[in-house]
């Protein structure tokens, strides 16, 4: 019970790699903020089947909306005290070429990805982790960020976009910033960037694992794990760091 006593904000938690970030710290003892556009009744029911004295908080809505998470934050706060960790996962994946990408997906996939990282980070940073000189900050890149979006068997169409792609890298760069801003006032700020893995976004896309060390799809378990480190009081040292948890897809 290594988070005993801690707050875990979780955005993107109804489902995937984001219930999975929610039920492993909530393993930990954290009290867990779920949030999502989406019901979390299945991350809810599956925190409390591993930890039935886990405090779970819901809040819904659009996390792309600024008033929305300034809420969430406060009932965050209200409910539980000081906010020691933010997990920033929610994320789209529009997979057209940039010859067919609309502006409405451009725009869905950067503000998704990054603005609302961004909102959550000034949110819950200023002023309670500033305050309490402490916090662990973790944000959900992949390694499309990292290579220009991974391409999966099923060639053109299966590739991850170039809105997904740039968001990706540009939460990469966020979280390199906010670590050198932040290290001082003992806030870490680091990236899990998750290749191929088995959630809602790659469903029914087809991966060719075979030039990967590791010849699987990864699981939201494979990033939650990932996830946690950077989230414990032990890992006070490592920031700005983008961890690749994506079977040995990429090296160096």
């Amino acid at each position: 019970m290594k988070l005993k006593g801690q707050t875990a904000i979780i955005t993107g938690a109804a489902s995937g790699i984001g219930a999975e970030c929610a039920v492993r710290l909530a393993k930990e003892g954290a009290n867990i903020v779920l949030i999502d556009l989406n019901p979390c009744v299945k991350t809810i029911d599956c925190i409390q089947s591993e930890n039935a004295d886990a405090k779970v908080l819901e809040c819904l809505g659009d996390i792309r909306d600024p008033e929305f998470v300034k809420a969430a934050v406060a009932r965050a706060s209200d409910s539980f005290g000081e906010l020691h960790i933010l997990v920033n996962n929610a994320g789209t994946c529009g997979r057209l070429g940039i010859d067919r990408m609309t502006l409405d997906i451009w725009d869905r996939d950067m503000d998704t990805n990054v603005k609302a990282a961004f909102l959550f980070i000034q949110s819950v940073v200023y002023p309670h982790m500033v305050d309490q000189q402490y916090g662990r900050i973790i944000n959900i890149s992949s390694i499309s960020g990292m290579n220009g979006g991974v391409t999966s068997g099923d060639g053109v169409n299966g590739r991850s976009g170039p809105a997904y792609a740039a968001s990706k890298g540009a939460v990469i760069a966020l979280t390199k910033w906010v670590a050198k801003e932040l290290g001082a006032a003992g806030i870490t700020c680091n990236s899990v960037a998750p290749g191929a893995t088995e959630t809602g976004i790659t469903s029914g896309v087809p991966y060719d694992v075979s030039p990967q060390a590791i010849k699987r799809m990864g699981t939201p378990a494979d990033i939650a794990e990932a996830v946690l480190y950077f989230a414990l009081p032990e890992s006070g040292y490592t920031t700005g760091q983008v961890l690749k948890v994506d079977g040995g897809y990429s090296f160096g």
